[in-house]
């Protein structure tokens, strides 16, 4: 169900900057040799233009990045195997190998979600970029899902988007129209019993060209017993960088 909810997006701000203020000095140790992605902002193109729409056999390769380190933990492949009610999104990794799939119904909705780790199944269908490809679009879901093959438990998921400037901007596969927008998913329910609060953000780089993201980049924090966020444990921090496409 699709709130639009001031008071949620005005938190939202607040608790990002003051997370950011608090873990300041971590973060400038950390990552300062991982600049965030910049390209060239453009004024909103006019006719907006569209989403590519799927067809077996498109795919999209992928370095995937440790953003402290930069270093290169796995080149992903991602291929449209099924289109209809639902377009399956097989996966691999050249180091991981096999990957669960993505699952979409309909198109731009995600069911079966491999991004974060654990994979998931959600409830209800999320969109996996802003419903309308217009800066200062937002908006908040609230949803659940299960973990990938572990059917007896429902976890709360909720995700606020907003879309944020229009960029052209390079990667490895070439420069690309692109969509920024930030997703923030505010103290969501993890499956772990021990940790007793969590969030997560990203920033995307979405080229309707392609219909996909040019970059993705994502991290996740969360508390357990006895600790704060002043010194939060981290999860993974990665950038999905476009190698190649078709």
């Amino acid at each position: 169900m699709a709130i639009n909810l001031l008071q949620v997006k005005q938190f939202s701000k607040l608790f990002r900057v003051a997370l950011l203020l608090a873990s300041g000095l971590l973060l400038t140790a950390c990552i300062s040799s991982q600049p965030f992605p910049t390209g060239v902002l453009v004024a909103p193109p006019a006719p907006t233009p569209m989403t590519r729409p799927p067809q077996i056999g498109q795919e999209w390769v992928y370095n995937v990045r440790n953003v402290f380190n930069q270093e290169i933990l796995d080149v992903v492949t991602e291929r449209v195997i099924a289109v209809g009610d639902q377009v399956r999104i097989q996966r691999s990794g050249l180091k991981a190998g096999s990957l669960p799939d993505e699952i979409q119904g309909p198109w731009g909705y995600v069911i079966q979600d491999p991004h974060w780790s654990p994979p998931q199944k959600l409830m209800t269908p999320l969109p996996l970029w802003p419903e309308q490809l217009t800066v200062g679009w937002n908006q908040f879901y609230r949803s659940a899902y299960q973990v990938l093959g572990y059917p007896d438990g429902n976890y709360y998921w909720g995700l606020g988007m907003n879309a944020m400037q229009w960029e052209l901007i390079k990667v490895p596969a070439g420069e690309f129209l692109t969509l920024q927008y930030h997703n923030q998913i505010p103290f969501f329910e993890s499956n772990d019993y021990f940790r007793i609060s969590n969030i997560r953000q990203e920033d995307v780089w979405l080229a309707p060209q392609i219909g996909r993201w040019v970059i993705r980049r994502g991290f996740g924090r969360y508390l357990t017993r006895g600790v704060f966020w002043i010194n939060p444990y981290w999860e993974d921090y990665l950038q999905w960088e476009l190698i190649s496409w078709k």
